[in-house]
């Protein structure tokens, strides 16, 4: 079954890895940082399929939220404390919110939604979106293509410790989210 999962990879890596980047991402430009590593992908096609990616999915959200601006809001009214932050990230910090809303866990979908129901530019979003895009792209895939081998010595020893590894990996995600769910909630 691992075999027959990795040939998909192989496979089907770069319809995979777009699909993925249109969601969210950083996992899938990790997977294709290795298999570049290992010669399994192309590192220049991946880089460039990946950003195509994130670009998409996330002028899908900002158009998502310019015409569907009431919808969005009853539909994500638990998420109205992201939304406000998005909004006070973008008067404050403008075009920047733009370009680090990827690395942004829990907000990287809101984001481009929120920016969407202002008055922003679509324009505006557009290119900086695109050059955000290719440039988180490019970092995460080279740093996992530069540190490939680490990152499947890591693996291995995961998977030879399962059972350490699965509820280490459980606590860091549940830690991760605990954070942001407090940051985001009313005092």
């Amino acid at each position: 079954m691992e075999q027959l999962f990795i040939n998909w990879l192989i496979e089907y890596g770069y319809v995979i890895l777009f699909i993925w980047s249109i969601m969210e991402g950083e996992t899938g430009l990790v997977m294709a940082g290795v298999l570049s590593h290992t010669g399994d992908l192309d590192l220049t096609t991946s880089i460039i399929v990946a950003g195509l990616g994130g670009f998409t999915g996330d002028q899908i959200y900002f158009y998502i939220g310019r015409y569907n601006k009431k919808y969005i809001n009853k539909l994500l009214r638990s998420q109205r404390r992201k939304f406000a932050l998005a909004n006070i990230l973008l008067n404050r910090y403008g075009w920047m919110v733009v370009f680090i809303q990827r690395y942004l866990y829990g907000l990287r979908t809101i984001i481009p939604m929120a920016i969407g129901t202002t008055r922003y530019s679509a324009k505006m979003f557009a290119i900086v979106n695109f050059i955000a895009a290719m440039i988180w792209a490019s970092v995460t895939i080279l740093f996992a293509y530069i540190f490939g081998e680490e990152i499947l010595k890591v693996i291995h020893i995961a998977r030879e410790y399962w059972y350490i590894a699965l509820p280490l990996g459980a606590a860091i995600a549940g830690g991760v989210w605990y954070y942001f769910h407090k940051v985001t909630q009313k005092n």
